[in-house]
Parts: structure tokens; sequence; C-alpha cells
């Protein structure tokens, strides 16, 4: 932290001694009174804080400290030493260090509006500065537990920059009323596209409040302070749930199904067959922007869709069938002696997300649609799935269908999105009343289910009871497969306390033994579990302490009182 302090500080000094000819663009150059002065350079100086978001870079479709690849539902072409639990103290982490240097930039912000005499023109900036602030904070929490809090621009002599750390608590506590704040002077609707309002500080706290609570209740069994914390995520997210602006994305000509997957590929020309682009979806609440021309992606995601991400066994079994039940309890399930009878009869999201063996689909690689209608599917216009690799399950979440150039996709990553909050209500009310009704579940967590599987029976008290289920699962399950890919599950099992079961041991693919895929893919070299599963992992591991990362050495040499956390000593 003393590091990324001092870097921080050398670059504003230089910047004061250039004013004169100093470049208002969004920069950290941004210090003197002059500059301070006037209310659209705080609204300038903010607009850096929008590139902190999580992108597909850090969450969705490499490797990062929330990514899937980093959790049971994902495997690699290669081993990933976060994923088998085997990973070391680094010497430094950017994560750590970048997070305080733009802890740094908000206070910054927040500091100088203490004497600007008209706040209602600065509303917008200090909002963004409070909500930005907590982000990096809850950043910090999720990865390393307790770390210190400042709220002040410090130069590098202060002594809270040698001192302990803050209890996680606090902070939290800390960005509650930061988002709160937030809430309180952001506009009612987005400036604009990308932009923040209240809506998305109300959802970002619920998102803060419930995994908090959950690791308060389930690490700590705080329960006094974990139901305060539930109480606040399901108000927050009721906030959000209230707001007509947002709705969950659907189209009538795309039907369920494919409303799920186009969501996720909408781009601002041709690119489903309905002609919907990202100005009909209402349902991201903060989205990371992108764009062809002016901001591509930057990653060949549309090939490493369906060639470096291979889910796991553990994914496939976790999607309902249509009749609600998990498919040890349908009667629907079909099994698994085909190399497609475990898609039929279930969550049309796993139909939606996973490609099924034979199946017709599209790429930017010279078999891209171009009529969007049926026609494309036939002769050499389209690809034809084949899932005799790797784990034996390939997905096209996030994979075009249309022309475009290699890592110029120009689709929005989902930093914030309605379905999530939904989802967030449902859990925080359980969690806080050990009890949801119905009518809880069918203002929240059913509206996503059904969004996707119209005619699929609803989670429900009845359902549960009958079939011997347990509500608090079926409400995580849900969570799983909705939000897969975009950089939830590795948080969910550590904040649940579930990664030391769910974790340990291999990850697996198919079901090879027995099956057709025994025939048909008779080459597979891969070793097979007692199950006759494929193994692509094996021995992973987890230990307590891999519940949160280790400190980089290199900041416990500058600060020796920051200790480290347990396990890693």
């Amino acid at each position: 932290m003393r590091k990324a302090i001092r870097n921080t500080i050398i670059a504003l000094g230089a910047a004061i001694m250039a004013v004169s000819c100093m470049d208002l663009s969004p920069k950290s150059q941004m210090a003197d009174d002059h500059v301070w002065s006037k209310a659209g350079n705080y609204a300038l100086f903010a607009n850096q804080f929008y590139g902190w978001t999580r992108d597909f870079q850090s969450s969705g479709v490499s490797d990062g400290p929330h990514s899937d690849f980093r959790s049971d539902l994902l495997v690699g072409t290669g081993e990933n030493l976060f994923n088998k639990g085997t990973n070391t103290i680094p010497t430094s982490d950017g994560n750590y260090s970048g997070n305080y240097k733009k802890i740094y930039y908000t206070n910054l912000l927040l500091k100088n509006a203490e004497s600007f005499s008209d706040k209602d023109a600065i509303a917008t900036p200090m909002g963004e500065a409070y909500f930005f602030r907590a982000y990096c904070y809850f950043d910090l929490v999720q990865l390393f537990g307790d770390v210190i809090h400042v709220t002040e621009p410090v130069d590098l002599d202060n002594d809270k920059l040698y001192g302990k750390r803050d209890n996680r608590l606090e902070v939290i506590k800390a960005c509650v009323a930061d988002l709160k704040n937030a809430a309180d002077l952001l506009p009612e609707t987005p400036a604009e596209d990308g932009r923040l309002c209240k809506s998305a500080a109300n959802a970002f706290l619920s998102r803060v409040a419930l995994y908090e609570g959950t690791w308060q209740k389930y690490h700590n069994k705080n329960m006094t302070e974990a139901e305060l914390l539930f109480d606040e995520a399901a108000k927050a997210a009721e906030k959000v749930m209230a707001d007509s602006q947002f709705k969950l994305f659907y189209s009538e000509v795309l039907g369920g199904r494919d409303s799920y997957r186009y969501m996720f590929i909408l781009e601002n020309v041709q690119c489903n067959p309905a002609g919907l682009t990202k100005a009909d979806n209402k349902e991201y609440i903060l989205a990371r922007r992108h764009d062809e021309v002016l901001k591509p992606i930057g990653l060949n995601i549309t090939h490493a869709t369906a060639s470096a991400f291979y889910p796991t066994r553990k994914l496939a079994t976790m999607y309902r069938c249509q009749d609600g039940l998990p498919i040890e309890k349908s009667a629907q399930f079909k099994g698994f002696n085909s190399v497609t009878s475990e898609f039929d009869n279930r969550d049309n999201r796993m139909n939606a997300t996973l490609l099924r063996h034979g199946q017709k689909y599209w790429n930017n690689d010279g078999k891209w649609r171009t009529a969007w209608d049926d026609t494309d599917a036939e002769g050499d216009k389209a690809m034809t799935a084949s899932v005799f690799g790797n784990t034996g399950y390939a997905t096209y979440k996030w994979a075009t269908e249309r022309q475009v150039a290699d890592a110029s996709e120009g689709y929005d990553f989902p930093v914030i999105r309605l379905a999530e909050v939904y989802l967030n209500y449902a859990e925080a009310v359980y969690e806080l009343n050990g009890a949801i009704t119905n009518e809880q579940l069918d203002a929240s967590l059913n509206l996503v289910r059904k969004r996707s599987n119209p005619d699929m029976v609803k989670l429900s008290n009845e359902l549960v009871n009958a079939n011997g289920l347990d509500m608090l699962e079926e409400i995580r399950a849900e969570r799983t497969v909705e939000l897969f890919h975009e950089g939830f599950r590795i948080d969910d099992l550590k904040r649940w306390k579930t990664a030391e079961i769910e974790m340990p041991g291999k990850r697996v693919g198919i079901l090879w033994k027995g099956t057709q895929f025994e025939t048909s893919w008779a080459n597979q070299t891969s070793p097979l579990d007692e199950n006759g599963c494929v193994i692509k992992y094996e021995d992973c591991v987890w230990a307590e302490k891999n519940y949160l990362y280790p400190l980089p050495s290199n900041e416990c040499q500058l600060n020796p009182q920051l200790g480290q956390n347990k396990g890693w000593e």
C-alpha cells in the first residue's frame, strides 16, 4: 500500500508542476486548487472511476480472483493453481495495491468537495466517488478480509498507513454508509448509458450486505450482525425491484431461452434474429461498456468460448428439470445414456449456455449468420457442435453469431443486472427469516426462472416440502445457473463456507463409461473416476486459509503491522 500511495503522490506532484498545460481528461493529475474550483472538473475526474469495474478480462472469460475458472464450475486447457487450491504467497498483488490507488482518487475528490460551495453542482461525481470507494473496499474485503480503511487522501508519513488492519465488518459498515450516501446523491435515471444511478447504488448495496451477512453467519457465527446485514440487503433490493426503469430482458420474437442467451451478445449492429440492440436491454443496471470500433472487448472471446472454457459435470447437474426438481428426484430426467439425453426436459438455460452435441451454431470465423432466420442453419452456413474434447461439455455464452474481427466484439459486461438483485432478495429474505413465502419467491426468484422457462414449475414451499428439498439449496442453485460465467461462484462458495466441501477432490466432465460417449468418443484419453466420469483436474485441495488470499509479501515488509492472513504465515 505504501508503494502505491508513493507512486500516486509522485504523479500528482508532477501534475501540479505542469498545471498550466494540464490535460483535463479524467486522470489523477487534477490536484491543485484551481482545478477543484470548477464543478465540471469533478465530473471529468470521476469519469476514470468507470474503468475500474469488473470486465471480461477480470471476471468473465479470463482467469481472475472472481472468475469461475477458480471455482468448481469451469476448467481450462491447463490446470489453475487457484482452482486446485495450491496457490502461494505472491511478492506483489495488483488487486491489493491497485485498489488502494483507486481509493486514493475517490478520497481526493471527496476531500476537495468538502470546501466546494455548490454541493448540488457536484452531487453526481460525489455520489460516484462514494460508490466506487465502496466498490474498491468491498473487493479488498472479499479478497483479503481485514484491511486498512482510510477515508482521506493521506500523505506517506501518515501513521494510518503503517498501522494494523481494520476489522472487515467495520470496513463493510463503512461501505454500506458510502453506498447510502451514493444513493442519496446519484440521479434517479442514469445520465447516459453505463453511468450510475440510485438503483445501481442500492443494487450493489444488496450484494455487499448479503455477502458480509453470510460471512458473519457462517464464518464468525455472529448472528446479530448477520441479521442486520440481511435486512439491509433485502431492503436495498426491494428499492431496485420497485424501480420500473429496469426489467428482465425478454423478447417475444426470441422467446425465453434465446432472450437469455442473446442478452449477453447484444450490440448496436445486427446480432440477433429480432434485430434488438443494447437500447432494448433494461436489465443491466451497471455495465462495462464496449464497442467494436471505439472500445472492443480485446479478447478472442467467441473462439475461446467453445475451445478454452470447459464446464464441469457439477454445473451440468445443477440445472433443474422442467418439473422444478433436481435430476436425482425428477421423473422427467432422461439419464446419461446418449450424448444428448441429459439435456432433455431441463432448464432452458442449460440449452442456452451449453452446446448440445450436433446442434447448429455460429461464430465469427466464416460461419456467421446473414439471413437471421432458419435458413442460416442450412448447408455450410453453420457449424455443427462436437463436444468430444476436454470435459465433454462446451459453452457458448459470450459467443457472437455475426461477422466481426477476432477480439473486436463489442458487447457489454454486466457489472450489475436485475436478475442478481432478485436473487439477492430471495436469499437475504430466507437467511433473515429462515423462511420465504411463495409471494416473495414469485416477486423475485421465480421471475428469473420463468423468464427462461415459461412452462417450468415455480419454486414454492409446496414443491420443496412435497419432494424433500432444501429451500436454501434451491435458492443457491438458481443463483449459480443464472449467474454462471459472470464472476460469482467462487465468492459465493467462500461466503457460504461451502468451498471446503465443493472444491476438494476432482474436476470431472461427462459420464463416459457405459454411455454413448464410450463408443462415439473412443479415443478419449483422460482418466476416469470411480463413476466412469472424465477427470480433468485431480488432487484439488481446500484449506481454511484458502477462504482469503494471502497479503503480498512486499506489503507485509513495508508495514509489518499488517500481519498475514491465518494459515499463510
